[in-house]
């Protein structure tokens, strides 16, 4: 049974083949769905930071728990992510009856949303790659999708995510008390490890071509922060899509851009912009 819209906006589950998923829908307006990163919920990225309080007076605001995170089911069979998540997204958007709607994704929400547009573009408004990038083929060292199933092997061997929140959070520190415990919270508290093993093994499913993007026609949003690890994959994004429109938040790391004022500028600057078009 259908549930009203204010049920809604406290949160709800549908059923994503047979997955259950966790999401949030408020406000009213041209709909925008964001899409959290790793071991986060949506509210832990978009509503602690308030993003979400910045968008809904004009937007329609669906936050996604992705499968494997938050209040969604975390299956551990590792088959059951990458693509799958993409698709979450589309079953979203026919569970709410929505054609079209603008999808932002952060840092691994991002590298599903661009996904997303690869596949389905049909059914964006315009997306938003967030704390994340695209590496081509052509380009030089290791690529950041063939490293990230890496992490896998610190939780297997119980490090939790702890290493790579001091890399993306560029910092060379060893990290403080209160670092120690966030990390501990969102990963045996928030998550379960298995499921965020299968997360990451699945993350080379997410990648996209260049004539992927050179397909892209719908509005496309980069915005990272100066510091992130992930600055010249939105760098390569901004060069295979002539038309996107890229902001660089200078001092920003990858951690602690969401709640940047700068941030929620240029996010609201994308969305105002295309709703004029």
């Amino acid at each position: 049974m259908l549930r009203s819209r204010s049920s809604w906006s406290r949160g709800a589950r549908f059923d994503s083949a047979g997955v259950g998923v966790f999401f949030t829908d408020e406000g009213a307006g041209p709909p925008v769905v964001l899409v959290h990163g790793f071991a986060v919920s949506g509210d832990l990225n978009f509503r602690v930071p308030g993003l979400i309080r910045a968008l809904r007076p004009n937007h329609r605001v669906i936050t996604v728990d992705q499968r494997g995170h938050g209040q969604s089911d975390k299956p551990p069979d590792a088959g059951a992510y990458g693509a799958c998540m993409v698709q979450d997204l589309i079953r979203l958007l026919d569970h709410l009856g929505i054609d079209r709607a603008h999808v932002l994704g952060y840092s691994l929400g991002g590298f599903v949303a661009l996904k997303l547009a690869c596949v389905a573009q049909e059914r964006l408004l315009g997306v938003g790659v967030l704390g994340a990038g695209y590496e081509s083929a052509e380009g030089a060292g290791p690529s950041i999708l063939e490293a990230i199933p890496k992490l896998a092997d610190e939780l297997e061997a119980g490090r939790g995510i702890g290493p790579l929140s001091v890399h993306l959070g560029g910092s060379r520190e060893r990290p403080s008390f209160a670092h120690r415990t966030w990390v501990q919270l969102v990963t045996r508290f928030l998550n379960d490890p298995r499921a965020l093993i299968g997360v990451i093994r699945g993350v080379p499913e997410l990648a996209v071509s260049d004539a992927d993007l050179a397909t892209l026609r719908i509005p496309v949003c980069s915005i990272v922060g100066e510091r992130d690890p992930l600055l010249n994959g939105a760098r390569a994004l901004a060069k295979a899509v002539p038309h996107a429109q890229a902001t660089v938040i200078h001092g920003a790391d990858h951690v602690r851009v969401p709640g940047h004022p700068e941030f929620r500028r240029a996010l609201l600057g994308f969305l105002a912009a295309e709703g004029r078009d």
